[in-house]
């Protein structure tokens, strides 16, 4: 089908394009920015008059759930959900049931997907087998499949010598190796940040340091293999200061930020609300404004949704027994331009953390507009604001602190591959 979307300001961070120009759609492929081709014509018309063209969002990290836990979510409901959230590309993690540490479950999740067909949706394999933690993955075979990256998840690594082994064997293959950094011990059995909320409430908590201990590790070992390494998750100053030391130092290492952790803190947990017990928890101001430095500045080159979908049930219990996490694919896009709102970031910079800035630390072709590039794109309306209810979320996953909140920018069209599979009025 041929598209052209027109009168609306294209952005696309990747070129430093930030016009108002139209674009043209053939098939699958952007055919032309500007004035369409010789010859073309358009089955469908898109006036996007006041809104912002960009490129569809890139996603790092979400937790699907399918195969395995659909009590939580499927495939289905969370791609419905990412493409009204502008979402195009998504990464899953590998912590399904089978996990992702062989080739067949990469190709059933990626023939579902295929199926669905409202979203690119990526796998991440299994850097250990079963994310055990002890015997490392056939990383060959899961790149060969599909796997774009390898992870164990939340899943602790055994020792200090079973990451080295694995950041010798990821690199061996060019695969890049999505590290969740945080200590095991000093974490213990904590629930929430190691600070004056903890301390009054009386929940088992986790100091800083448990991040910035496993960074510091991970760094002299990400030097010392030479492997690509991925900082997922950042939440404390202390970690994105290193990591900028690093890449000032010439060590090529990439890191991202989930979308809350710029925005809530250890505050928000006071009277036990289980919505906001995420992992790594919610930490002080200081961090979370050292966050969103290191996100302006591009130490940190993705803000994900770490998206986390759970039943009801699984935010009932007294907090330290619920489970951690936020379902926040479809807040992603609002969450980041609230930061342009708060003069954080501008608009362009801020969609470069969501769009080309996540694909380049994969290599991937995506979040861009060119001549040639897949046609994926989501269109928004930067002076519509929207308010998050969550009966009305196409996750099956509604737990979010986020019910109530408005946000700018009301997403009007997502298109992938070329077609339209989000459409505001239709909704």
């Amino acid at each position: 089908m041929s598209i052209s979307i027109i009168n609306g300001r294209l952005i696309d961070p990747a070129h430093g394009i930030d016009d108002q120009l139209d674009l043209h759609i053939d098939g699958e492929f952007v055919v032309a920015v500007g004035d369409a081709p010789a010859e073309f014509a358009a089955a469908e018309v898109i006036d996007a008059r006041g809104c912002v063209v960009s490129p569809g969002l890139v996603d790092l990290a979400a937790s699907l759930r399918e195969p395995g836990y659909e009590h939580k979510a499927t495939l289905a409901s969370e791609a419905a959900a990412a493409a009204r959230g502008g979402i195009t590309t998504v990464l899953c993690t590998p912590d399904t049931n089978p996990v992702i540490d062989n080739s067949a479950v990469v190709e059933l999740i990626h023939r579902m997907a295929r199926k669905l067909g409202q979203t690119r949706i990526l796998t991440t394999g299994a850097l250990t087998r079963g994310l055990m933690g002890e015997q490392l993955s056939e990383m060959a075979a899961l790149k060969q499949a599909g796997c774009v990256a390898v992870s164990n998840a939340r899943a602790p690594l055994a020792s200090t010598l079973v990451e080295r082994r694995a950041l010798e064997y990821a690199a061996t293959f060019g695969l890049t190796v999505f590290l969740r950094p945080e200590d095991r011990h000093l974490r213990a059995a904590g629930c929430a940040h190691e600070g004056a909320i903890a301390t009054r409430l009386g929940l088992p908590a986790i100091p800083s340091a448990a991040e910035s201990v496993a960074v510091a590790r991970d760094l002299a070992l990400a030097e010392h293999t030479q492997a690509k390494v991925h900082f997922r998750a950042l939440s404390t100053l202390s970690a994105a200061r290193m990591i900028h030391e690093a890449q000032a130092a010439g060590l090529a290492v990439t890191a991202d930020v989930a979308a809350h952790q710029l925005h809530l803190t250890e505050m928000d947990v006071d009277d036990f609300n289980a919505e906001c017990h995420v992992s790594p928890p919610l930490r002080t101001l200081t961090d979370r404004d050292a966050l969103r430095r290191a996100v302006a500045d591009g130490t940190i080159a993705a803000i994900c949704s770490d998206h986390q979908p759970h039943e009801p049930d699984a935010k009932q219990r007294p907090f330290p027994e619920t489970e951690p996490g936020i379902s926040c694919l479809e807040t992603l896009l609002g969450l980041t331009l609230r930061l342009v709102e708060e003069k954080v970031l501008d608009l362009p910079t801020a969609l470069a953390r969501v769009t080309s800035g996540p694909a380049d630390i994969l290599g991937l072709p995506y979040g861009r507009l060119r001549v040639g590039s897949p046609a994926d794109v989501c269109i928004f309306d930067p002076q519509r604001h929207w308010t998050l209810d969550v009966s009305k979320m196409r996750s099956e996953g509604h737990n979010t602190p986020f019910d109530g909140w408005d946000f700018p920018g009301r997403i009007t069209h997502t298109l992938f591959n070329g077609r339209v599979v989000y459409r505001a009025a239709d909704d």
